[in-house]
C-alpha cells in the first residue's frame, strides 16, 4: 500500500472555494437511496482524512475539533464517493450509512422539520 499524505492533493485543494473561515460545506446523501442524510463541514484536513480513510471525517465549528462519524454512536459513513460541485464551494458525499444519520437518532437530519411552501402561484423560473 502506499504512503499517505499528511496534506491534501494540492490538485484538489486548488479546485476548493472556502468559506473566511476555511470550511466548505459536505453534504451526505445516501448512495443507494440518494436520500440526504446530513450537513457538515469540511476543511482541508478533513477531506484530506476522508478521502486517505474512507470514513466521514468532519470539522466541527462548535466543538472546534475534528470528528469520524460514528466514532462515539458506531453510526458510520463509509465513503463511497466524494464530489465536487460546479462552482467548488461544496461538497456532496455519497456513503453508506450504518445507523441513524442524525444526533437526535432519525434516519436523516432533515426529517423533523417540513416547511410550509405555498404552492398556489407558478414557480418563478430561477436565471443565473
Amino acid at each position: 500500500m502506499g504512503l499517505v499524505s499528511d496534506t491534501l492533493d494540492p490538485s484538489i485543494a486548488a479546485l476548493l472555494k472556502r468559506s473566511a473561515d476555511g470550511l466548505v460545506p459536505a453534504i451526505a446523501q445516501d448512495a443507494t437511496t440518494g436520500r440526504v442524510l446530513m450537513l457538515a463541514w469540511m476543511d482541508d484536513e478533513a477531506l484530506r482524512r476522508t478521502l486517505a480513510t474512507g470514513r466521514a471525517t468532519y470539522w466541527s465549528r462548535s466543538r472546534q475539533e475534528y470528528w469520524v462519524k460514528g466514532g462515539t454512536s458506531g453510526h458510520t459513513q463509509a465513503v463511497r464517493e466524494v464530489r465536487l460541485d460546479c462552482d467548488g464551494d461544496s461538497l456532496l458525499i455519497r456513503v453508506d450509512q450504518t445507523g441513524p444519520a442524525c444526533h437526535l437518532g432519525t434516519p436523516s437530519c432533515f426529517d423533523a422539520r417540513v416547511l410550509p411552501v405555498n404552492r398556489r402561484s407558478e414557480p418563478e423560473r430561477m436565471t443565473r
